[in-house]
């Protein structure tokens, strides 16, 4: 086995022509207009939360995913949250996502003081199985037609969100999400986080829900330093969302006015202008990372190893690389020789129902998901710019 791990290790130097030293899972990679932007913007001194780049990215994102509109937020996280309130989540309700997520995920959902329940994913996709979606909806809630609200039969809160999320970049069966969540009266947030330049049946992800949420975290494909973006078809909420994440004021010249509950989520123009000089380089990025998940298909080809591809249908970004070990204990065995050997490797997050802060979370059977987690690792992702 450590002979295998070994293999493994020295494949990725080669890959990254790096014999010697650190290789990380995922480094950003700066070689555009990044310097040039800054430099502008510090001159204008706008550094902060209005100016003409946070006004062009949030342009540039929506022409390039096809969205109507797009809203610059400072995280991902933050983003999540205003989608949900925004499709109506509240204290008491309950949303549907999936256990093999980041915590950001349910932690959105906890912040709106609602309460997620668990389904599982598909194996193909690891994202969450409209299969188990509909069985769920099916079997186990009713219509309320008073309230025009599904209802949970064990716990009869209303659910009010499903929060499908596109795992490593990897859509899921986003289009059967939606209409199956249409036909249930329950509005989707679109958690495409990890999956800027991913497409399903050629449609970027993000922009088949109610609303989209992208991340633009120091580990992305694209960064900001940290930012996030929420994706509309409907321009009314795109407005609404942008009214939200800037305090709620009341445009005017001088008067501080506030019609309701806001919040101090907007993206600074500073990072707006890193996160623009790198969307002009996306494309290049999408090559580079298609080519190495190109060289690790062909290497684990016929092995022990299986290596992740993306499902059908879809054009995935690659965003972290996935290897399949054989079962919980030979991962973390390859974890602890990578790391050690100065490959930076690591597992998909624990399942949300393990953690002990959402362990009495409603969840349905998690097979798949049980699986996944135990058996995947990421593995050095990062642009390669030798």
């Amino acid at each position: 086995m450590q002979e295998d791990f070994q293999k493994i290790v020295e494949y990725i130097r080669k890959l990254y022509n790096k014999p010697e030293g650190q290789i990380y899972l995922h480094e950003p990679f700066f070689g555009g207009n990044e310097k040039k932007y800054l430099a502008e913007c510090i001159d204008t001194t706008y550094v902060s939360s209005v100016g003409k780049f946070v006004d062009s990215f949030e342009v540039e994102i929506a022409k390039y995913t096809g969205a109507a509109k797009a809203v610059a937020c400072v995280n991902g996280t933050n983003a999540l949250h205003i989608a949900l309130k925004l499709v109506g989540v509240e204290q008491g309700h309950e949303v549907i996502s999936q256990p093999l997520t980041f915590i950001a995920t349910a932690n959105a959902i906890s912040y709106c003081n609602a309460k997620p329940v668990f389904l599982d994913v598909d194996m193909d996709t690891m994202g969450l199985s409209p299969k188990a979606l509909l069985n769920f909806l099916e079997t186990q809630t009713h219509f309320n037609s008073a309230t025009s609200l599904q209802i949970n039969n064990k716990t009869n809160r209303p659910i009010t969100a499903c929060v499908p999320m596109h795992t490593f970049g990897h859509p899921c069966r986003i289009d059967e999400i939606v209409e199956i969540c249409n036909r249930f009266h329950i509005p989707v947030v679109e958690d495409a986080a990890e999956s800027l330049g991913s497409f399903y049946k050629k449609q970027h992800t993000g922009t088949f829900g109610k609303v989209g949420v992208l991340s633009f975290n120091g580990n992305k494909i694209l960064t900001t330093g940290g930012g996030g973006m929420l994706l509309f078809q409907d321009e009314e909420l795109a407005k609404h969302a942008k009214h939200l994440t800037t305090q709620a004021k009341v445009p005017h010249a001088w008067e501080f006015a506030h019609d309701e509950i806001g919040y101090n989520y907007r993206m600074p123009n500073i990072n707006a202008a890193l996160g623009l000089a790198q969307l002009e380089q996306l494309d290049s990025f999408l090559t580079s990372k298609r080519e190495i998940a190109n060289h690790y298909k062909q290497f684990f080809n016929g092995s022990n190893t299986e290596f992740f591809n993306e499902p059908q249908n879809a054009v995935a970004n690659y965003w972290l690389n996935c290897i399949f070990l054989k079962n919980i204990e030979e991962r973390d065995a390859f974890l602890t020789y990578s790391n050690k050997n100065g490959v930076m490797t690591r597992p998909a997050w624990q399942l949300m129902n393990r953690l002990p802060i959402f362990k009495d979370c409603q969840r349905g059977d998690l097979p798949n998901s049980e699986k996944l987690s135990d058996c995947i690792i990421n593995i050095p992702s990062s642009v390669n710019n030798k």
